[in-house]
Formats: C-alpha cells, sequence, structure tokens
C-alpha cells in the first residue's frame, strides 16, 4: 500500500494526533476548575464559553486559508502547539481576564487545526476513486479518534484531580497536545494544486477557495444540511444534563452518560459501512440517521422515566451526530485539493454560527419550558432532514 501511495503513513498519524489533541483532562473538571480555582461564577464561565465560540467563527476561514497557502502540516504544528500554550496560560493565574486571552489562543489553536487535518487525510487517501472509496470510513475513524481521547481525558482527569488538584490536572493536558505537535512533524505535505497554485498569495488563496464555496453547486447543499440539520442535532450536547435532571438523575452519573454518549458515537461511526449497506444508499442512510436523532428528541420531550432519558440521549447524540463525517467525506469529493482547507473552514465557521444561533434560539424557549423546546427541536431536525436537497451523487455514491 505504501509502495503504490507515498502519503498513506499520513493517515494513522493524523489518527493519532486527533487523539492526541482532544485529550482533554479539562473535561472531567470544567465547571470545578474555572469556579474553585479560577474564582468566577457560572455567569462568566457560560461567558466564556461564549467569547470563545465568537472568535472560532471569526477565525475558522483565515486560519483554513493558512492551511491552503502555507500547508497542512504547518498549520496542524501551530494549532497543536498553540493548544498546549493554551492550556498552560490557563493555569498562569486565577483571573478572569487570563482565562480571555487564553480562550482566543485556543480559539487559534482550534481553527488552525478544523480543516487541516481533515484536507491532509484526504489526500493522503491515494487518487481521486481511491479517495472517494475510503474518505467515509477514513473520516468515521479521524472522528472516532477524538472521542477516544474526550472519553479517555475524562477518565485520566477524574483520576489526576484526586492525586494532583485542579489546576495540576488541566496543565497535563499540556503533554498530549505537546506530542500531537511533534507528531505534526513526521507528516508528508501532498500537493495540493499546480505550480501556479502553490505561488499563490494568501489573500488569492482565500478569494479562490470562497469563490468555489459559492459556485459549485453539489457543496451547497451538503453544506446547508451540515449547517441547518448539524446545528439542531448539536442541542443534545447542551440540553442532555438539563432533561437527566428533569428525570431525577444525580450529578454524579453524568460523567457516566458523557461517556455513553461517545462510546455510542464511535460504535455508529465504525458501523457506517454496514448501515448504508442496511439503508440502501448513502443519502437513505444520511436521512435514516436524522430520523433517528429527530424522533429522539421528540421522545425526550414526551418521556419523564430515567432509563428510558438515558438511553434515548445517547441514541439521538450517537446516531445524530455521526451525520457530520459522512456528510464531511461527502464534501471532499467535490473541492479541489488547492482549495480544501479553506472550503472546509467556510462550511466549519458556518456551522458554528448555526449553533450559536440555535443556542440563541433554544435559550429563550428553555426558560419557559425545557421539554418543549427539545420536542421542537426534535420537529425541526426531522421537517429539515426530509427536506435536505443532497443527492446520492452529491455523496459520491453513484461514483466508482
Amino acid at each position: 500500500m505504501s509502495g503504490e501511495n507515498p502519503f498513506a503513513g499520513n493517515v494513522r498519524r493524523l489518527y493519532a494526533i486527533r487523539f492526541c489533541y482532544w485529550l482533554h483532562t479539562i473535561a472531567a473538571i470544567l465547571v470545578p476548575f474555572f469556579r474553585d480555582w479560577g474564582g468566577i461564577s457560572l455567569g462568566r464561565i457560560l461567558l466564556l464559553n461564549a467569547w470563545f465560540m465568537f472568535w472560532n467563527f471569526l477565525l475558522e476561514v483565515p486560519t483554513g486559508t493558512v492551511a491552503d497557502r502555507f500547508g497542512r502540516r504547518v498549520s496542524l504544528g501551530l494549532g497543536t502547539a498553540l493548544g498546549a500554550a493554551g492550556t498552560l496560560l490557563y493555569v498562569s493565574a486565577p483571573r478572569f481576564e487570563v482565562f480571555l486571552v487564553a480562550e482566543i489562543v485556543f480559539a487559534i489553536s482550534y481553527a488552525l487545526c478544523s480543516g487541516a487535518d481533515e484536507a491532509l487525510l484526504y489526500d493522503s487517501l491515494g487518487g481521486r476513486e481511491a479517495a472517494a472509496r475510503r474518505a467515509p470510513r477514513a473520516f468515521a475513524r479521524l472522528e472516532s479518534c477524538k472521542l477516544a481521547g474526550i472519553v479517555a481525558g475524562a477518565l485520566l482527569g477524574s483520576v489526576l484531580v484526586t492525586e494532583v488538584g485542579l489546576r495540576a490536572t488541566l496543565a497535563f493536558q499540556a503533554l498530549p497536545m505537546a506530542l500531537a505537535c511533534a507528531l505534526c512533524f513526521t507528516l508528508r505535505e501532498p500537493p495540493r494544486g499546480s505550480p501556479d497554485e502553490a505561488g499563490r498569495s494568501y489573500l488569492e488563496t482565500l478569494r479562490d477557495g470562497l469563490r468555489h464555496f459559492a459556485d459549485d453547486p453539489a457543496l451547497r447543499p451538503l453544506a446547508v444540511d451540515a449547517v441547518a440539520v448539524g446545528a439542531l442535532i448539536f442541542l443534545v450536547i447542551w440540553l442532555y444534563q438539563p432533561l437527566l435532571e428533569a428525570a431525577g438523575i444525580g450529578l454524579a452519573a453524568f460523567g457516566s452518560v458523557h461517556v455513553a454518549l461517545s462510546l455510542g458515537q464511535i460504535a455508529v461511526l465504525g458501523s457506517l459501512d454496514r448501515l448504508g449497506a442496511l439503508f440502501g444508499s448513502r443519502r437513505a442512510l444520511l436521512r435514516g440517521l436524522a430520523l433517528v436523532a429527530g424522533s429522539g428528541l421528540v421522545a425526550l420531550g414526551l418521556v419523564r422515566e430515567a432509563w428510558a432519558v438515558v438511553a434515548l440521549v445517547v441514541a439521538t447524540a450517537s446516531f445524530g451526530l455521526a451525520r457530520t463525517p459522512l456528510l464531511t467525506s461527502a464534501m471532499n469529493l467535490h473541492i479541489p485539493s488547492a482549495h480544501r482547507a479553506t472550503v472546509l473552514s467556510v462550511v466549519s465557521g458556518l456551522r458554528t454560527l448555526g449553533i450559536v444561533l440555535a443556542n440563541g434560539a433554544a435559550s429563550f424557549g428553555v426558560g419557559r419550558s425545557l421539554h418543549a423546546t427539545v420536542l421542537g427541536l426534535g420537529a425541526g431536525v426531522l421537517v429539515l432532514g426530509a427536506l435536505s436537497r443532497v443527492r446520492e451523487e452529491h455523496l459520491g455514491g453513484s461514483r466508482s
């Protein structure tokens, strides 16, 4: 395999980089770290998250163009290095102003990695036909590595905090990020287009990438689906804990449910090939995943039994969030290599904006009725999933 494809070695390294980057020990201590060590209120913690999302949205496209202009390996190396630096900045002083700066550094880190690893992965799968055939499984595994890192980080953080305390537990997170940075130096950069394209300026790269996104008729329905349906389904991550509380489930169980969510997603992502064969086509699979997620949200708006709420939360997140890698792999079919990271970052930025808007709308609803809001979200997912204009050829199902 490696003799035929000189960049095949990138694939496993990218899986390892994604795992190490997402090995977030803060997942186990997020609120206690900021509240107890940082000395800030829950309201300011939520403000920090909004601040991060704002900068993430602003930086997605400019940093995606960095990957297309200067190299995906360069973008990933900078992103992972800034992740380690941002982690150490968080623990440098328990001050809100320091946390605000650290959130910006982390937003730059996340944006530099977002799109760059996916673009490099796709270009490392071989020629056009090989990449189109292997991409769905490869992108599912890349997302599974992220989820495995989140699970490992949460479990490790819960052990470390009892031994070394809140500050040192978060500081430890810099080590796997530094390892991810070191692994970036072992990557090989595939060519990204003609010599003329490689010599373009940053602004020309940005302009051409945005123009391709606007002009490609296959990208638009894929992006609309990823943004609209994806943003609504993503809200389950923010709403599942209030739903657990409403069902009488205590705080101590939240970590176990979070691990179950991640493991459930890994299981579904690992079964996408079998699920695709079961549904008969990739388009039918995409709609089927939306149907499961939308129905799960509707049911969560109606039921109150603890065991049913846990099962529905896990199923909704596991099947619904698995749609994103399927859509991302399909988008890569329609993006020239020279514009790949820029276009993927455009979509990621729009999805971030969609999540922010959906969060804003849901925040008004939950103040009146949590369960009615969740039921409405489920209805929205079902309607948007049914109306999706994604066709089989957009997903590469008709390609050899």
